[in-house]
């Protein structure tokens, strides 16, 4: 048995599937305007196991998207991922969020370079750039957009900017070749063949010390003066 778990809350859509050696098998996910992984992540995970008529204990991993993203998102995800861990003493796959918002893309020849990018506040992201062999052209950052982003990183190439920061990215009419699929979202359905990769080479997080990777430290407003 190679079931494996994924699990995706970096924003705010909800998401978990089930793969088998790679090949996914189920899921559920779930886009609302609202932060409902609380309460909704674990009625996903139990109702697709039900579904596909298996339990906890055939799990072989859980995966988690660990970032960047929202704070309290990736804390619900990673809380539940290692508890499922603990329990039933199986290992732990971390995955950057950006590369799964990418996955998806890489076998669409049209363009040159992929921009994933998440609104991170602001005219602030967290972004990265790929080129179409998966190779990391700027690793993942948190940065101000401005009409110069990427420039000197992409040439003269054609490039997919995606995701619910690219919006603001548009806005400022870059001097990139930029393209945009701003519905894209970050979901659990396009881990399962990295992680089935990552389970095939045991690179898997130390359970105990595993944090989400922020990038940037928790941000709240602070409340009006009456």
């Amino acid at each position: 048995m190679s079931y494996i778990l994924h699990i995706e809350t970096s924003t705010i859509q909800c998401s978990v599937s089930i793969a088998f050696k790679g090949e996914y098998i189920a899921g559920k996910q779930l886009l609302v305007n609202e932060f409902i992984h609380g309460k909704k992540l674990h009625v996903f995970i139990k109702d697709i196991l039900e579904k596909i008529k298996i339990k906890t204990t055939d799990l072989n991993a859980v995966a988690v998207s660990k970032g960047p993203g929202s704070y309290t998102g990736l804390r619900i995800g990673v809380a539940a991922a290692k508890g499922i861990c603990f329990a039933q003493d199986i290992p732990l796959i971390g995955v950057n969020t950006l590369e799964i918002m990418v996955a998806p893309f890489f076998n669409k020849n049209e363009y040159d370079y992929l921009i994933p990018m998440l609104d991170a506040r602001r005219m602030e992201v967290y972004s990265a750039v790929f080129d179409t062999k998966k190779r990391y052209i700027q690793k993942t950052n948190a940065f101000v957009l401005s009409e110069n982003s990427f420039f000197d990183k992409v040439e003269n190439g054609s490039c997919l900017v995606i995701g619910n920061g690219a919006s603001k990215f548009k806005t400022l009419k870059p001097k990139i070749n930029a393209h945009y699929n701003e519905e894209h979202f970050p979901s659990a359905i396009d881990m399962c063949d990295i992680c089935w990769n990552h389970y095939k080479d045991r690179n898997f997080e130390n359970l105990a010390l595993f944090e989400p990777y922020y990038l940037k430290d928790f941000q709240t407003q602070n409340p009006k003066k009456k």
